[in-house]
């Protein structure tokens, strides 16, 4: 496990480094500038040209990425442009509203998705099935921007359940969280439904059948665990996707989290806090990553973790 650990290890450094790599050139090259932001529309050319000085943006490409290098070595993320304030510290302020909903929504589209996903396998072909699977299809189909707006105009205005957005209390968390859970309970009520059927014309359970064990239990411990690894591989991912694609749903309901904080550096054209909430990003998928391969071999033990020769 050590060996393989470290290996990971190294694999995400030079994951780390390409990203940085790749985020900084396409920074560097687009016509955007930060210094005629931060100046101001009626600055002049002499100001702008001072405040590009002072921040190094006159420099050549290499020396910029070097100095940005050297500083990350030290876990130094730069200093924001705009808000004149350390970007570890800001995205520091950032990281517990999104884990907060990041875990939530994950929460929920499991305990949709894999509920859909078993009804349909179990009552495969019936008009249940149908309509489970019109209906994930509706989920994955559906813009989040639609979702959340459906989800606060039926339960925020109309029946005044909860607040319109906002941050603070756990009602404040349920229709962000629900609204990303409905849109990623479609594909995992499919991946659970194409597991299980698959599952379902293995031997071991015809031999399960065969024995006399109940249909619950052939269903709960001898097929579901064995359908499991790919909902395993995909929560993986959903980490680092709620880590900063949630920018849609922050937006609407409010919520301060890394997605509304990268769309407004977008905005604003600041650059040390762009590159933050991508490696944030980054790291995020790689440690979700990484926390799936752990948990797979414990949810089927046959699969052993190896590291490259």
């Amino acid at each position: 496990m050590a060996r393989y650990l470290a290996g990971r290890v190294g694999q995400a450094l030079l994951l780390l480094l390409g990203v940085s790599l790749i985020t900084f050139v396409l920074l560097y090259v687009m016509p955007a500038d930060p210094a005629r932001q931060i100046a101001g529309r009626s600055a002049t050319a002499e100001t702008v040209q001072v405040i590009r000085e002072q921040l190094g943006l006159d420099q050549p490409l290499h020396v910029q990425y070097g100095r940005y290098l050297s500083g990350l070595a030290q876990l130094d993320l730069g200093r924001s442009y705009a808000q004149k304030t350390e970007v570890s510290e800001i995205v520091a302020a950032r990281l517990p509203a999104s884990l907060l909903l990041m875990m939530a929504a994950i929460a929920c589209e499991l305990l949709m998705g894999v509920a859909i996903g078993v009804v349909a396998a179990v009552k495969r072909g019936s008009r249940l099935d149908n309509a489970s699977m019109v209906a994930s299809f509706v989920g994955v189909s559906t813009p989040q921007f639609v979702a959340a707006m459906l989800l606060l105009y039926v339960f925020a205005v109309r029946l005044d359940w909860f607040p319109v957005g906002g941050y603070g209390e756990a009602r404040h968390l349920v229709l962000p969280a629900l609204t990303l859970g409905l849109l990623g309970a479609g594909w995992y009520a499919r991946m659970v439904r194409s597991c299980l059927i698959d599952v379902f014309t293995q031997d071991y359970i015809r031999t399960a059948r065969a024995k006399g064990a109940p249909e619950w239990r052939v269903l709960l411990v001898h097929a579901l665990r064995n359908a499991l690894l790919p909902i395993v591989a995909m929560i993986g991912i959903d980490v680092g996707l709620f880590m900063s694609g949630a920018v849609v749903v922050e937006s609407v309901f409010g919520w301060p989290g890394i997605g509304q904080l990268a769309w407004q550096a977008i905005q604003q054209v600041d650059i040390p806090i762009i590159m933050g909430v991508t490696l944030v990003a980054a790291v995020a998928i790689i440690l979700g990553n990484l926390l799936a391969d752990v948990v797979a071999p414990f949810v089927d033990p046959r699969i052993k973790l190896r590291t490259a020769p």
